[in-house]
């Protein structure tokens, strides 16, 4: 076997590159054939993992705000009235912010409305709508950390959908779509699989549903579908979920009344204990009970500072909480341990730079 490193035993070798920050990926695996292959492989990133050396990363859709008009060099920002996205990640360990790469072709920065979906240490973004022409997309980008580059996915096949319900699963390499609407405003039922690997969309069976603006979470081998609404119901959404268990290929039954209250579910998220979590209407973040009775229990009152537009991230035992405190207004970010009881929950301010302020639309968290 080659060496790693000339006069070092492997094993040796193998401490010494899997110390190299995630952000150094690309560089390492540009210095020889060995190291990339080193990089590739899933040995690699189980050694880190194992030595406590992989950190979450936390990736937004966050606006891009505007330099005032007589900004010099301190960069004044302000709102914007049509703002650009970018995608920026956020690290809690370390509390470092920092800008990915732009979409090639994408000069009018990411989709309105887009989803992000992590899948091993690739980012994908689906769908949105064109910036100008509000028009739907069906276009998937996924970019790669260990080559720091941006490729094209297969396109979603259908009707253009949008508002759909995603969520990604690491362990098969997969990401779940289902309902949303089409460009007639038509609630859809229909939902699909994206093989990251494979490169590759199968259809899945329809949802018992129709369901517009609906959210999606993957737990325990389910792509669980929550809320949205009919075509007939515009904006009056439903209490009920549905889930969808992969090793069946079947929909259970309808859950009613999953949801305490018939609202958007824009702020759920699978927690990295196996629970859901959300905010609710009258400002807590509350957990689904696994105990098979339904019900919901507050974990922390959300800050004052972020509970409009708010947007919930989960990580192996942490949340991220996003929102502002009036329309229009920066966005402030928290982070808090899940916690095993009851209100345990306690929040700490992250520190964004102004530059990071603006409004997000959509999150995801990966471990790299």
């Amino acid at each position: 076997m080659d060496e790693l490193i000339p006069g070092l035993p492997n094993d040796i070798a193998q401490e010494c590159l899997i110390r190299v920050p995630y952000d150094g990926f690309p560089t390492v695996r540009s210095v020889c054939r060995h190291w990339k292959q080193e990089l590739q492989s899933s040995q690699f990133h189980r050694l880190r993992k194992t030595a406590g050396l992989t950190r979450p990363v936390i990736a937004l859709a966050q606006a891009e705000p505007a330099l005032a008009p007589t900004a010099g060099p301190a960069k004044k920002y302000t709102a914007s009235a049509s703002p650009s996205y970018r995608l920026v990640l956020f690290e809690p360990v370390t509390g470092a912010w920092s800008c990915l790469p732009p979409i090639p072709g994408l000069v009018r920065g990411l989709p309105l409305f887009c989803h992000l979906a992590a899948v091993g240490r690739e980012l994908v973004v689906v769908g949105g709508c064109d910036p100008e022409t509000w028009a739907a997309s069906d276009e998937v980008h996924i970019y790669d950390f260990e080559a720091g580059v941006w490729r094209r996915g297969a396109r979603m096949p259908g009707p253009r959908r949008s508002f759909f319900a995603c969520a990604a699963s690491e362990e098969l390499d997969a990401v779940f779509v289902a309902g949303g609407h089409d460009e007639e405003k038509n609630a859809l039922r229909s939902a699909m699989a994206y093989d990251v690997v494979a490169n590759a969309w199968a259809p899945l069976p329809d949802m018992a549903q129709e369901r517009d603006e609906c959210r999606g979470a993957f737990l325990r081998g389910a792509f669980h579908v929550v809320g949205g609404y009919p075509t007939d119901a515009q904006g009056r959404f439903s209490r009920s979920a549905e889930v969808f268990d992969v090793a069946s290929r079947r929909w259970g039954p309808v859950e009613e009344d999953k949801l305490e209250v018939g609202t958007c579910p824009r702020a759920c998220v699978a927690g990295g204990d196996g629970r859901l979590y959300m905010c609710r209407p009258g400002g807590d973040v509350a957990a689904l009970s696994d105990d098979g009775s339904g019900a919901w229990w507050a974990v922390a009152k959300a800050p004052e500072t972020a509970r409009v537009a708010p947007l919930l991230v989960a990580w192996e035992r942490g949340l991220m909480l996003i929102g502002s405190e009036k329309h229009g207004g920066g966005h402030v970010g928290y982070v808090g341990d899940v916690g095993t009881g009851k209100g345990a929950t306690t929040w700490k301010t992250v520190g964004m730079p102004e530059e990071y302020s603006g409004h997000v639309q959509a999150g995801c968290s990966m471990e790299i």
